[in-house]
């Protein structure tokens, strides 16, 4: 599969810890983040960047990362076409492609989360979106918002 994965000076080692496994699993990943907290970045602008290169159809997920996953998953949800999940769990990272067929997950270098955060990605990947039925009706409602 092809990434694209976002962060700012907050995320970089957990930036780093996703991308070196995603290599080893044999995924591309393209990373338009920081790499040194020398250089200080705003987490909306590189939602944007991201949501909007993904937007162009070269990726087939994306990855965002901030200090808490909170700012850069907001930013990312207010981009026409995309849904960006900011799960708790690995619980919670499959269900949201499952059932809400997110394209970017979101997570904060800076939390302490209850599953690693690689275990998170893996589960977001390998889960499938349950085309049709009620969860269809629910993601064209979640986009129909947009208009609003």
């Amino acid at each position: 599969m092809k990434f694209i994965i976002a962060n700012d000076h907050a995320a970089i080692h957990l930036k780093e810890e996703l991308t070196g496994w995603l290599r080893a699993q044999g995924h591309e990943c393209t990373n338009i983040g920081v790499d040194s907290d020398e250089k200080r970045v705003d987490y909306p602008d590189k939602a944007i960047e991201a949501c909007n290169l993904f937007l162009k159809g070269e990726y087939d997920l994306g990855i965002l990362c901030c200090g808490t996953g909170i700012g850069i998953s907001i930013s990312a949800n207010k981009v026409n076409g995309i849904r960006c999940s900011l799960p708790q769990n690995a619980y919670a990272a499959g269900t949201s492609r499952q059932h809400n067929n997110c394209q970017f997950i979101a997570f904060g270098g800076r939390i302490d989360y209850p599953d690693h955060p690689v275990d998170m990605l893996k589960a977001f990947i390998e889960a499938e979106y349950e085309t049709g039925g009620r969860h269809q009706n629910r993601v064209e409602k979640l986009m129909s918002i947009e208009s609003c």
